[in-house]
């Protein structure tokens, strides 16, 4: 029997798989629990690191209040894409926690998974310094989105292998695949939209993730809105 406070299989409960499998790794990575844990701790300090991209002007070069004024008016880029990247990690947090929280229980690949979108979460702080650094630049804003569009796909994956490994509960797995599949392809598609707004202007691309963001952020009771 797996153990009931952590969903572990326990050595004495599991067998050698008859296809040759090496019992450590039918073991190994079964704990939804520690896959919780090591997300939310890095998510936290992913989180805690973009306010670093906010540095407080320089007292040398404040000396009257409009002076002070204008530095805070050049730190936007910084403050947008902060606010924009804060909006970013905790969407993907609740899209994670509501995964895991549906799954019955973990193994090995299915953690992989999760760690190579940890991965991804991780790279949140340097796309969002290049992207405030270089608001004006094309490559910035694709590389922003590409790292939103491989988070997307992590999960997608993650979702995906839990299907085929039956890891959902058997009773309720079409309602949720079904409902993780709507909610990856129609964010990624208004993602790709928003991008391709950079052929344009970035700031226009921007200010479409920020909009996009904030809908799945406060989910309007809007027909249309609430159904993306």
């Amino acid at each position: 029997m797996p153990n009931q406070s952590t969903g572990t299989p326990s050595f004495t409960s599991v067998s050698q798989p008859e296809t040759g499998r090496p019992f450590y790794n039918l073991l190994a990575g079964s704990s939804l629990d520690r896959l919780a844990a090591i997300s939310d701790g890095i998510f936290a300090v992913c989180m805690t690191l973009l306010v670093l991209g906010l540095a407080v002007p320089a007292a040398s070069g404040v000396k009257t209040e409009s002076d002070l004024w204008r530095a805070l008016v050049d730190l936007m880029p910084s403050a947008v894409t902060y606010f924009m990247s804060f909006l970013t990690l905790g969407i993907f947090w609740v899209a994670q926690q509501t995964q895991l929280s549906q799954v019955e229980r973990a193994n090995r690949n299915y953690t992989w998974i999760h760690l190579a979108f940890l991965l991804a979460v991780t790279l949140i702080p340097f796309s969002t310094g290049m992207l405030a650094r270089f608001h004006w630049s094309r490559v910035a804003l694709i590389e922003y989105w590409l790292n939103i569009f491989v988070l997307g796909l992590a999960l997608l994956a993650g979702a995906e292998y839990a299907l085929r490994a039956h890891l959902f509960p058997e009773t309720q797995v079409r309602t949720i695949i079904r409902a993780i599949r709507r909610r990856v392809y129609s964010a990624q598609l208004l993602y790709l939209l928003a991008m391709l707004l950079c052929i344009f202007d970035t700031h226009w691309s921007i200010g479409v993730i920020v909009a996009i963001q904030l809908n799945y952020a406060i989910a309007p009771p809007i027909p249309l809105l609430h159904r993306l």
